[in-house]
C-alpha cells in the first residue's frame, strides 16, 4: 500500500519509455509482481494458471514487460523483498484479513454471476507465495536480467541502489522510496499502456511518471525528514491508519508550522499509534540494506527459458519464442549502446 502523497506531488513529469533509453531502473519487484496479478486475469477474475493449478499471471507480466522495457533501452534490476521488520507485523495481519474479506465477496460474486463484481474482488485476493517469487527470480535469470534480494524492505534496497549511483532510479507505485530517500522515482512503469479504470468501463493511456525527491522538497519548504514525519502523521505501512482527523494538507502545515513529530505531538495528546512512531521514522532513515549484489545484463538462455515456460509451465511455444527473439534482438542493441558509450566516454 505506502503512503499516500499524491496530493503532495505538484509538478511531475511524465515520460515516454524512450526517455529512459541507457538508464538502470531499480524495480519494486514485489510491488510489480502485485500489479501483474491484479491485471493479467480471466473474465471471472480467476487468474491463469499452467495444468497444475499453478498460477502464472504473475510470470507472463514479468515475461513481456521485461522485454518490452529491454526493446526501449531500459536496464531493468528487480530488487525483491526479504524479511519485515517487526513492526510491520500489524500491517500484515490487517492485510491478510483484508484478503479473507475479499475472497468471501469474490465467491459470492461468481456465485450470482456478476462476473464484473468477480473480477474487481479477485484484483484484491492475490497472493504472492515463496514457490512464485521463487519462480520469478529463476524467470528472470535464464532472461539476463540481474534480482537482487533485499535483507527486508525491497524499496529501502531499491532506493540504496539509486543513492549509491547503481541504478539511476527507483521504479514502483508507492511513494516509500522516496522516503527511503531515493533521488528519482518512477511510477507507473509496470502498467505503461492502455489501462481500463478500476469500476468503470474507460480506458485511458498510462506513461510513467518521474518525481524527483529534491524538487518536492524544495516545492513544499521541507526537509526529508520533515517528510517522514508527515507520513507517519498521514499513515505508513507501519501505521496505515494515521493519526485520526490528519490529512496531507493539515500534516504539511503542522510540520512547516512546529518543524518536527516530538513538537507536534505535543499539540495533539489524542494521536495513538499501533507502533513507535520514532521507530518508524528510524527505519526510513536507516533501512536494513545489502552492498550484496552485482547488476549483469546477460544475453537470455533460449532453451531454459522455453524448458521453464513452456514445459514446466504450459506456455504457448510459439508466444515465448517470439518473445525471445524480441529479447536477444533488445540484448545486442543494449550490447552495442554500451561499446559506443565506452569509446565516446
Amino acid at each position: 500500500m505506502g503512503v499516500d502523497l499524491r496530493e503532495l506531488i505538484i509538478e511531475k513529469k511524465v515520460l515516454e519509455l524512450s526517455e529512459l533509453r541507457g538508464k538502470v531502473v531499480a524495480i519494486d519487484a514485489y510491488n510489480a509482481l502485485y500489479q501483474f496479478l491484479a491485471i493479467i486475469r480471466q473474465p471471472d477474475g480467476k487468474p491463469l494458471m499452467d495444468s497444475q493449478g499453478r498460477i502464472t499471471s504473475h510470470l507472463n507480466g514479468l515475461l513481456y514487460r521485461t522485454i518490452n522495457f529491454l526493446e526501449n533501452g531500459i536496464k531493468p534490476v528487480y530488487v525483491f523483498d526479504g524479511k519485515p521488520p517487526e513492526i510491520k507485523k500489524i500491517e500484515i495481519m490487517r492485510r491478510m484479513k483484508v484478503k479473507e474479506e475479499a475472497v468471501k465477496k469474490y465467491e459470492e460474486a461468481l456465485k450470482r454471476g456478476d462476473l464484473k463484481a468477480a473480477r474487481m474482488y479477485a484484483q484484491a485476493t492475490s497472493r504472492l507465495t515463496e514457490d512464485m517469487v521463487n519462480d520469478a527470480k529463476k524467470l528472470l535469470e535464464y532472461l539476463g536480467v540481474p534480482w537482487v534480494q533485499a535483507p527486508s524492505e525491497g524499496e529501502a534496497q531499491a532506493a540504496y541502489l539509486t543513492i549509491k549511483g547503481d541504478a539511476w532510479a527507483t521504479a514502483s507505485q508507492d511513494y516509500d522510496s522516496l522516503l527511503y530517500g531515493s533521488p528519482r522515482l518512477v511510477r507507473n512503469l509496470t502498467i505503461t499502456g492502455r489501462r481500463k479504470l478500476p469500476r468503470k468501463d474507460v480506458y485511458i493511456e498510462v506513461k510513467p511518471e518521474l518525481i524527483i525527491l529534491n524538487d518536492l522538497l524544495r516545492k513544499l519548504g521541507i526537509t526529508r525528514e520533515q517528510l517522514i514525519d508527515l507520513a507517519i502523521l498521514v499513515g505508513t505501512d507501519y501505521n496505515p491508519e494515521g493519526v485520526k482527523g490528519i490529512g496531507v494538507k493539515k500534516a504539511l502545515k503542522l510540520v512547516k508550522e512546529l518543524g518536527s513529530l516530538e513538537k507536534i505531538l505535543k499539540v495533539l495528546p489524542q494521536a495513538s499509534f499501533p507502533v513507535d512512531p520514532f521507530e518508524i521514522r528510524k527505519i526510513f532513515l536507516n533501512p536494513e540494506v545489502t552492498n550484496n549484489y552485482k547488476l549483469e545484463w546477460r544475453e537470455p538462455d533460449e532453451d531454459k527459458v522455453i524448458e521453464f515456460l513452456c514445459e514446466e509451465h504450459d506456455f504457448s511455444r510459439t508466444r515465448v519464442e517470439n518473445a525471445l527473439k524480441r529479447a536477444r534482438k533488445a540484448f545486442k542493441e543494449l550490447t552495442v549502446q554500451k561499446s559506443l558509450d565506452m569509446w565516446l566516454s
